[in-house]
């Protein structure tokens, strides 16, 4: 299928999948989409090109589902529709999803029929995410064996600790610091205290923080296996900046040469997305250079230090946020908007329990250390930053041009589905307000 339809509109959209190096996978005939997108952009009278990135997303029916809510919710706004018709004669979208593998954590459904299958099934998962290396494998097993043996012990074993050091060596992630590209910028990478902090964590998550592994059919719960899920967040943070850096660079420079100047861009990301995103206009090392700048950025509950974007980070002055130049070098010419909710527990509690941080040091009043910009916004020195609330949709927003707009949405980003698990609201983003507000940012002038 050339495109995907939205159920109950007359949308369609085109979603692009990537495998977990950035290649673009060939379609069934053996084609690429890229190329059917190229096709599309020369032979149909396109105003506005809307690139959307989805956070952590395992598959493609997952990514499917985000997209089709979410572009719904953009095409059940009918004024925002219209005013920018006005604003845009013969204004025509065409609008691309991007899949890439992301599944940080989660619950494993192990089919197996013994504890040895489970360990060798679980190694094989959690290597393809961790690191494929032997030693990485040979780590994960002694982890995995602790996990099923005993499900809450009083302390890792010293066996599990080296295992777990192990394998943050195989993973190739850095503990650089606040300071560093998403994925290193983390402080230095602990088992036992992570493990310690995980009492706290699942006190105030519940128990459905934890990895599910096999029991006689059913499943039980080991926080023995919570420096596992801070390793393989921070390696899916890793890959949304690489992934975007390489493979969403390209593509957006591509289609960029492929269209007249009067084409305009938007990026939106959600979670995850939210660093494909700027990696995208950043471009490898931050060091890219795009035919033009794109007209909105849209960031939405994003899983992104609320300092990336900043010249000057109040928490280690002297050093810019990894995303300054994007700010520095111009790449939006429009507005850049963010949302954030305080029922959003993915980024407002997950994010600095796995940057290594207790919970006492995150709070909604003091911007902390090591948090996200989907609990506080993007933040720091040098940069225009305009703080306001989500409006409903039938108000006017003001963007300008090189403004940065916070925008308080725990108004509306606050349903907390049955199956939310770790993330309360972090995925209630198809609300018609979260859509006003990207459609408000990609009419601005």
């Amino acid at each position: 299928m050339p495109f995907e339809s939205v159920p109950g509109t007359l949308l369609n959209y085109y979603l692009i999948n990537f495998d977990a190096l950035g290649n673009e996978r060939n379609e069934p005939d053996g084609s690429k989409l890229s190329q059917t997108v190229l096709e599309v952009l020369s032979q149909e009278p396109i105003t506005d090109v809307f690139i959307f990135s989805h956070g952590w997303q395992g598959d493609i029916p997952a990514a499917r589902n985000q997209y089709d809510r979410w572009i719904k919710a953009m095409a059940s706004n009918t004024a925002d529709i219209e005013k920018i018709k006005q604003l845009r004669p013969g204004f025509k979208a065409l609008l691309i999803g991007l899949h890439w593998p992301s599944l940080p954590w989660g619950n494993e459904l192990i089919e197996v029929g013994s504890e040895a299958e489970a360990v060798e099934a679980l190694t094989a998962c959690y290597a393809e995410r961790v690191s494929n290396s032997e030693p990485a494998k040979s780590a994960l097993k002694t982890i995995f064996s602790e996990a099923l043996s005993d499900l809450e012990p009083d302390e890792l074993s010293g066996e599990t600790i080296e295992a777990y050091r192990v394998l943050n060596q195989e993973a190739g992630l850095g503990s650089e610091g606040v300071t560093a590209a998403p994925g290193d910028d983390r402080e230095a990478f602990d088992p036992e205290s992570i493990y310690k902090e995980s009492e706290v964590e699942t006190e105030i998550i519940g128990d459905g923080a934890d990895f599910g592994l096999l029991d006689g059919g059913s499943f039980v719960l080991s926080r023995v296996l919570s420096p596992l899920r801070t390793l393989s967040y921070w390696k899916m943070k890793a890959r949304a900046r690489q992934f975007g850096e390489s493979a969403g660079f390209e593509l957006l420079t591509t289609l960029q040469k492929a269209t007249s100047e009067q084409v305009r861009f938007h990026l939106v990301g959600h979670s995850f997305g939210c660093i494909v995103m700027s990696a995208t206009l950043a471009g490898p090392k931050v060091q890219g250079v795009l035919p033009r700048p794109v007209n909105s950025l849209s960031l939405i509950q994003g899983a992104l230090s609320l300092w990336a974007y900043c010249s000057d980070i109040p928490k280690a002055r002297g050093t810019a946020g990894y995303f300054y130049p994007v700010i520095r070098d111009g790449k939006v010419s429009g507005p850049i908007i963010t949302t954030l909710s305080e029922y959003d527990s993915a980024v407002g509690v997950l994010y600095p329990l796995a940057s290594g941080v207790a919970m006492s040091s995150a709070s909604f009043e003091v911007f902390p250390k090591y948090g996200a910009i989907g609990a506080f916004g993007i933040q720091g020195d040098g940069i225009s930053l305009n703080p306001l609330q989500m409006l409903s949709c039938d108000r006017d927003y003001d963007f300008k041009s090189g403004q940065i707009y916070n925008l308080g949405s725990s108004q509306y980003i606050c349903k907390i589905p049955p199956d939310a698990g770790l993330g309360g609201a972090h995925n209630a983003i198809d609300e018609p307000e979260v859509a006003h507000a990207v459609w408000s940012a990609a009419m601005s002038i």
